[in-house]
């Protein structure tokens, strides 16, 4: 679990370094926004998903990436060296780091 946590925090990172609008202020706060973003995807993301179900299927799933943007967002307004500029940049945020927790996830998980 800390493995993963750990795996989390060097994508978010990354990522945060890669996009423009995106910024976060050290590794630290990169740990911290990912345990908070696990947390919220732990209790908060199933009752979003239920609620959301009928848009969810008429969109063939693409709304679950707009409720991440929107969580990246709340952990946002939470964490004070974490900044996402808009929702665009959240949903980007979100897309490129599941692709980097994929591909670290491959080579160390």
């Amino acid at each position: 679990m800390i493995w993963a946590w750990l795996l989390n925090s060097i994508s978010i990172y990354a990522t945060a370094s890669l996009l423009k609008g995106v910024e976060i202020k050290n590794f630290w706060s990169a740990v911290f926004v990912a345990a908070l973003l696990a947390i919220i995807n732990v209790f908060v993301k199933p009752i979003l998903l239920i609620l959301s179900l009928p848009i969810t299927i008429l969109t063939f799933g693409l709304f679950v990436w707009v409720i991440n943007a929107g969580l990246i967002m709340l952990v946002d307004a939470m964490v004070d060296g974490f900044k996402v500029k808009s929702f665009g940049w959240a949903l980007a945020f979100g897309l490129v780091m599941s692709m980097i927790s994929w591909a670290l996830f491959k080579l160390f998980g």
